[in-house]
């Protein structure tokens, strides 16, 4: 079943169309590659999932995005700080607050109104073994999250996010800032995370979208040029722009 449908989305920036009749499926508890050049509008149509555009001004979206409950992203019933805990996000660089571990994956629970202590340290555990970040911090929960290394840091996140029970988990260029042995982590982190969420990635390394992803789709200039299985994209794509893309001819 798909996670979301998105149906001819167009999006604006002022004058400047970033995104262009894109309509694909994002199928649920799968990784989902978004690749192409710097521009191309992938990570604005990964903000369209969680609604992070609508804090740009001038933005303008016309199509739609449905849900895998039936309702359209942008419908007034849509509680967008609701869509924001069950859509996570997890940026391009590690952004820690500058607070203990422990409180950096408590502090979206105590922002819902959770004080219980028990609930609390059972989440943060539960969250940190799920982000695989548990066996090098239970001794040191209260340490500036701060001090952690950069991948510790972006697993951190990710616990942060998990924290809150997402159904999806959106990832722009989560190990761009990373050195290969926590790339490396992150990436083992997703295979075993898709098991329980769907998720979605930005990436320019044409060998992560291969190694990590069971979907990519190809955009270029705003249009999706071609989406389905990672293997068939990679091996025998369809459109020779994927495939001048893929193989260095540009980008």
């Amino acid at each position: 079943m798909a996670a979301f449908k998105v149906e001819n989305i167009n999006l604006w920036y002022d004058d400047n169309q970033a995104l262009i009749d894109v309509s694909l499926d994002i199928p649920g508890n799968q990784v989902t590659a978004f690749i192409g050049p710097s521009g191309c509008g992938k990570s604005t149509l990964l903000r369209c999932f969680n609604r992070m555009n609508d804090l740009l001004p001038n933005t303008r979206i016309e199509g739609n995005i449905i849900m895998q409950d039936g309702r359209e992203i942008s419908d007034p019933s849509v509680d967008v700080v609701k869509l924001r805990t069950e859509v996570g996000m997890v940026f391009q660089s590690p952004n820690p607050f500058p607070m203990s571990v422990y409180d950096n994956v408590a502090y979206g629970l105590r922002c819902q109104g959770i004080k219980n202590k028990k609930q609390l340290n059972t989440t943060v555990e539960y969250s940190l073994r799920q982000a695989a970040l548990w066996d090098e911090v239970k001794d040191s929960l209260q340490r500036n999250a701060l001090k952690l290394s950069g991948g510790q840091q972006q697993r951190l996140c990710i616990a942060r996010a998990i924290a809150l029970e997402p159904n999806v988990l959106l990832m722009d260029e989560p190990t761009s800032a990373l050195d290969p042995i926590a790339t490396a982590k992150i990436e083992d982190l997703m295979q075993s995370l898709k098991r329980m969420y769907t998720i979605i990635i930005v990436t320019h390394s044409m060998s992560q979208a291969a190694r990590i992803s069971d979907q990519t789709a190809f955009f270029l200039l705003g249009k999706l040029i071609e989406v389905g299985p990672t293997t068939e994209i990679f091996q025998l794509p369809k459109d020779k722009r994927t495939e001048d893309y893929i193989s260095g001819k540009f980008g």
